[in-house]
């Protein structure tokens, strides 16, 4: 009998191929302990993946090669479906929520491939039949309700305000992602990532607390903007400050760094999800993004406006002191 391949498909964002991708791998891993895995991934969720599960094969796009135009994209993403035909894979699995993701797994599923998840609601052909007539809504590109069909049972549940619920999973939407809607009910949500301490940071740390700052979302408008003034007053306040989330440095430096640093201070993005592989504690600065949805150590309650950077360096301020006075009582 041959040896299982399986091939796991998590492209976008590198928060959720951590959140996401990891546990879902090591799942997978422990429910099919001696087939060969593969992960499909992008961008720095190549470098994630390789530190999590060093055996796992992991390839995927750069950053420079996801063109944004529909037909480039289109031929990029069959190009990646002509390799995994290649590779002759036993089980391929969609993970991933997106339009072109979910295009790649209908071209596979159509064409005979063992593709389970999500995908497309209607052929390749289709598609381009209504891109060239001119009749392809703008919305069933751009909206997952109209593209995507799965496999999962309870996918549609994805599309629910399920934060809402009086159930709140421990791990938010992660943890409601890959239990609740794609069924996987034994998955321990394990995204851990096994690094050592950056030594630099670690010497501080004996004199002072280390705050990383995120600031920056994908979007605009869950970007905090007075970041550069709240880096002042916690650095007057005698705490060491450290930024630098734009990519130019290693994931893994990023992660030591993260991991010697007492708390992060993230707009909700991806940043969260890092410092979380390393145990350290973040405060999400929640914006108009309902923190029950992120489940994070801290949170601002939802605001329309930005916190002024005085308000929220208090509140930082504060759990610092709320630790200080739990750990003397408990002496």
């Amino acid at each position: 009998m041959s040896q299982e391949k399986i091939l796991l498909i998590r492209m976008l964002g590198l928060g959720d191929v951590t959140c996401i991708g990891i546990p879902a791998l090591r799942h997978f891993k422990k429910e099919f302990p001696q087939a060969r895995f593969s992960f499909l991934t992008f961008a720095a969720g190549q470098e994630m993946i390789r530190l999590a599960e060093p055996d796992t094969h992991v390839w995927g796009l750069e950053k420079d090669q996801w063109p944004e135009n529909i037909i480039p994209a289109m031929e990029t993403f069959l190009g990646l479906a002509e390799q995994i035909i290649a590779e002759g894979y036993t089980h391929i699995v969609n993970l991933d929520t997106w339009f072109m993701p979910c295009f790649l797994a209908r071209f596979l599923k159509d064409a005979g491939e063992p593709v389970t998840g999500n995908t497309m609601s209607v052929s390749v052909q289709s598609l381009i039949d209504q891109f060239q007539s001119q009749q392809l809504k703008a919305e069933y590109v751009n909206d997952p309700v109209s593209y995507m069909q799965s496999s999962f049972f309870s996918m549609h549940r994805w599309h629910t305000p399920w934060w809402q619920s009086s159930l709140l999973p421990d791990n938010g939407y992660p943890e409601f992602y890959l239990r609740t809607c794609c069924g996987f009910d034994e998955l321990e949500m394990d995204w851990s990532v096994d690094v050592p301490a950056d030594q630099r940071l670690k010497k501080i740390g004996k004199q002072k607390k280390i705050i990383a700052l995120a600031p920056q979302a994908r979007t605009a408008e869950r970007s905090y903007p007075f970041a550069q003034a709240l880096q002042g007053i916690l650095q007057d306040m005698g705490y060491h400050v450290w930024t630098g989330f734009d990519g130019k440095i290693p994931l893994r430096q990023t992660l030591m760094q993260l991991k010697a640093t007492d708390l992060l201070v993230t707009a909700p993005s991806a940043p969260q999800w890092l410092a979380s592989t390393v145990g350290c504690p973040s405060l999400v600065v929640c914006g108009d993004v309902d923190p029950r949805t992120l489940m994070p150590d801290y949170a601002t309650d939802p605001h329309d406006g930005p916190i002024p950077a005085e308000q929220l360096a208090e509140s930082i301020h504060s759990i610092f002191e709320d630790e200080q006075s739990e750990a003397h009582q408990n002496r």
